[in-house]
């Protein structure tokens, strides 16, 4: 666990993706401290000209975009933890992607263990047992 839900303003190819995965996976090992062996990403690529950034299609205006949001237990990170991981994950974008929009976005959603799990099991479940 966690799920990581991404969105990029790019074309697909096989290497984007790698280079973006293991840059989530790093960061999201490294820093929040989940395990690797469980953390999933879903990447979908948006085209410069279907995003769109202040009314302007970032076609038009150049740049590279990306939002992404994580689902991690509630009370496992710190807030210091999680700001380090957004700053992180910005500027890996920057690095993957380049002349990065400073509208790119990451939000850390904080589930209830009792509402949030994998494997049919609750993170509740897992912590009593």
């Amino acid at each position: 666990m966690p799920i990581l839900n991404v969105k990029v303003s790019a074309k697909k190819s096989p290497e984007l993706v790698a280079k973006i995965v293991a840059h989530l996976t790093d960061i999201t090992s490294r820093i929040l401290k989940k395990k690797r062996e469980v953390t999933a990403i879903a990447i979908d690529f948006v085209e410069p000209d279907a995003w769109c950034v202040g009314g302007q299609l970032l076609s038009d205006i150049g740049g590279n975009s990306f939002y992404f949001d994580i689902k991690i237990t509630d009370e496992t990170n710190t807030k210091d933890e999680k700001a380090q991981y957004i700053q992180e994950a910005f500027e890996g974008f920057d690095r993957i992607l380049g002349n990065l929009n400073e509208e790119s976005y990451v939000h850390i959603e904080d589930v209830r263990a009792a509402s949030y799990g994998f494997g049919g099991k609750t993170q509740e479940y897992r912590y009593h047992h």
